[in-house]
């Protein structure tokens, strides 16, 4: 299957609207970001150097198959996964692989281009099974968990993560956080812990707009109390 890709930017912003409509068919209402966060992220592309945010997509042919997201964030040398979403027609054919390989190299060009040798960790949150509702929605949760396995991400388990409320309202939600290391030592707890803090402050504050009260105590339910994100 051979894939053509491209990058969504302000300068190119063509195949927009069928991410959208990719995306709207995805994800149930109730747990989908507004169209505005994604413009809010291109947008911090261009004003958070060397921070990043990729949004990646790929053709098979004219048709829109598949899209990913993900930010780079330079204070903890970490890519932080958004979305990887494939056309649910397109099975069978190593999409999600390969979609997930071409996010990976545009983050490590990130961490590159901030000085580093390489990325120190991509991580990414997944539901748990305690939030799906039926059986069908229960083995999607156990095949994607799977996939992330089988492309070398760890379900990490020190750290009861949260995810805070996506829209006004909600509560905070419990996550599977997975970790891909980049590097041949062991990511520490302690780096972890700053990877999620830069998560909190640019993803959910910056991009989000999430209010700091609600994400702080996101973090002091985590037992992150020295990470909050202002005093």
């Amino acid at each position: 299957m051979a894939i053509k890709w491209d990058e969504i930017t302000l300068e190119n912003l063509t195949h927009l609207d069928r991410v959208f409509e990719l995306y709207d068919q995805a994800f149930p209402i109730e747990v989908r970001e507004s169209h505005s966060i994604f413009v809010n992220s291109i947008e911090y592309a261009r004003n958070k150097k060397p921070n990043n945010f990729r949004f990646l997509v790929g053709f098979e042919g004219e048709q829109l198959v598949s899209f990913a997201t993900g930010h780079y964030f330079a204070e903890a040398n970490i890519g932080f996964i958004v979305y990887i979403v494939n056309d649910p027609f397109v099975r069978g054919k190593g999409l999600g692989a390969k979609t997930l390989l071409k996010l990976e190299e545009l983050l490590n060009k990130d961490a590159v281009l901030a000085g580093n040798k390489q990325l120190k960790a991509i991580i990414l949150e997944t539901e748990t099974q305690e939030m799906v509702h039926t059986k069908e929605e229960k083995e999607d949760c156990i095949k994607r968990n799977r996939f992330f396995e089988r492309n070398n991400y760890k379900q990490y388990e020190r750290i009861d993560y949260l995810q805070p409320p996506l829209h006004l309202g909600d509560i905070n939600v419990p996550l599977n956080l997975f970790i891909k290391n980049q590097q041949r030592i062991e990511i520490t707890e302690a780096e972890i812990r700053v990877a999620i803090r830069a998560i909190y402050k640019e993803k959910y504050y910056v991009v989000n707009q999430i209010d700091k009260n609600v994400l702080n105590k996101c973090l002091e339910k985590m037992g992150m109390n020295n990470e909050t994100l202002f005093n």
